[in-house]
């Protein structure tokens, strides 16, 4: 089963698919759309494209377990995709993963721009590597 993994965002979102045998975190991107109906229709294509079964879509509980207007915002984003894809949603809790995605790029030396450009993308991977070693 493939499954794709998405980072939420207000300008950029970060995807991330697994393989086909929905083992393994695989390709990794970012789009930028700031339209919630246009991005819903935009991760609909891709899903149809890629053969993707379910999407994991990241919630910004805070720190202290509650839910906060982030959350309630990848809410009501992830009803929009159940809407346009006919696909199951799973919600799954993506606390720190912007951070540790900072941390991997700033390894690698990612910096200005170019971490800009991937930090999503990177979220997106961790959100799926979580809930694919949790399955």
């Amino acid at each position: 089963m493939r499954i794709l993994a998405v980072d939420y965002g207000d300008q950029r979102t970060g995807v991330a698919v697994s393989d086909p045998t929905g083992t393994l975190a695989g390709d990794a991107f970012v789009l930028a759309e700031w339209n919630a109906e246009r991005l819903a229709d935009k991760i609909a294509a891709e899903c149809e494209k890629r053969g993707v079964e379910r999407i994991v879509l990241g919630n910004p509980i805070n720190m202290d377990g509650s839910a906060g207007p982030r959350s309630e915002k990848a809410r009501a984003f992830g009803a929009l995709l159940r809407e346009r894809t006919g696909l199951e949603v799973v919600l799954w809790d993506e606390r720190r993963t912007t951070v540790e995605a900072h941390g991997i790029l700033t390894a690698n030396d990612r910096h200005g721009k170019r971490r800009k450009q991937t930090v999503d993308a990177v979220a997106a991977a961790l959100i799926l590597e979580g809930y694919l070693g949790r399955r």
